[in-house]
């Protein structure tokens, strides 16, 4: 199925006084990874495609992570993003944390396809046709 690469260079506001990378701070990277995935598969911007396809968002439902080793201020590290799988409403992306070609840290989330009801509330809908295809679908 689809992957993409990105690469995060690791800033000083992202450690603890450790001088590591603050764990929660790695999954706002996987978000923007996931992002990135989702933008290459659809050749736009996700301001656009959120638009182009009338969705509220894509909600994380479940994730984990197994850190491996550490990062610090200043290094660069490649975070390896692809579709698992997908159902009806729900895809699986799982992200591998690289540096310097040594994993770092493997971690995997389920999103779901979300649109906005007329009261207002998110809820799930299926995932179109055309985006299980540009995920990878057969």
């Amino acid at each position: 199925m689809l992957t993409n690469t990105t690469s995060v260079e690791i800033q000083f506001g992202d450690c603890d006084p450790a001088g590591i990378v603050y764990y929660p701070n790695y999954f706002r990277f996987f978000d923007n990874a996931s992002a990135a995935l989702l933008s290459a598969a659809f050749a736009m911007h996700k301001r656009n495609w959120l638009d182009h396809y009338g969705i509220a968002g894509i909600p994380m439902v479940d994730t984990g992570a197994r850190f491996i080793r550490p990062s610090s201020f200043g290094d660069i590290i490649e975070i390896q993003s692809a579709i698992t799988e997908l159902g009806r409403s729900s895809f699986g992306v799982r992200h591998v944390v690289r540096r310097d070609g040594d994993i770092m840290i493997e971690a995997n989330e389920k999103r779901v396809w979300v649109i906005r009801g007329e009261d207002g509330a998110i809820r799930s809908a299926p995932l179109p046709h055309e985006v299980r295809k540009l995920l990878g679908a057969a």
